[in-house]
């Protein structure tokens, strides 16, 4: 038959459930599970505080409410802690941030629509000639990027 954990914390331990508590000490955030540590970072490492708080969630340690209501977060950043637990593992919580890819609108590209419109080419035939969405060459004519030269107005 399991024996059950008293909630015996050491001095100075915040208590997060009847069984889940953290302490901090010399810049160190330590969690405990009854009275045994089963986890520790840096005081300064948010990654390893979102994962472990997440992992508390998603294993059924703990409720979010009590994350939040422990450490004074935002709802909506556990919630998205344990979304990005479930869906990525911890892994996910330390990958590179994306960025954003290289520019579309490379010099040499530049170059090319400027001279299609300079022989009076439509914007909207240079995007389908170079594959470039019409709405990313106009924005770079408003831009003063690219110039379309002025229509001459008809003769009568």
């Amino acid at each position: 038959m399991p024996q059950l954990q008293l909630p015996m914390f050491p001095v100075g331990v915040t208590s997060v459930t009847s069984d889940l508590s953290f302490q901090k000490q010399a810049g160190t955030i330590t969690y405990f599970y009854g009275s045994l540590p089963i986890f520790s970072h840096p005081e300064d490492d948010i990654q390893s505080f979102r994962m472990i708080t997440a992992q508390f969630c998603v294993n059924g340690h703990t409720k979010q409410a009590d994350i939040v209501r422990a450490f004074g977060l935002p709802k909506i950043s556990v919630k998205r802690a344990v979304k990005r637990y479930r869906t990525e593992g911890p892994k996910g919580f330390y990958q590179k941030k994306k960025g954003r890819g290289p520019s579309v609108l490379t010099p040499s590209v530049l170059a090319q629509v400027q001279q299609c419109l300079d022989e009076d080419t439509d914007v909207a035939d240079i995007a389908l000639q170079l594959d470039i969405k019409a709405d990313t060459l106009s924005k770079a004519i408003r831009a003063g990027r690219l110039h379309q030269p002025k229509k001459k107005a008809p003769t009568a």
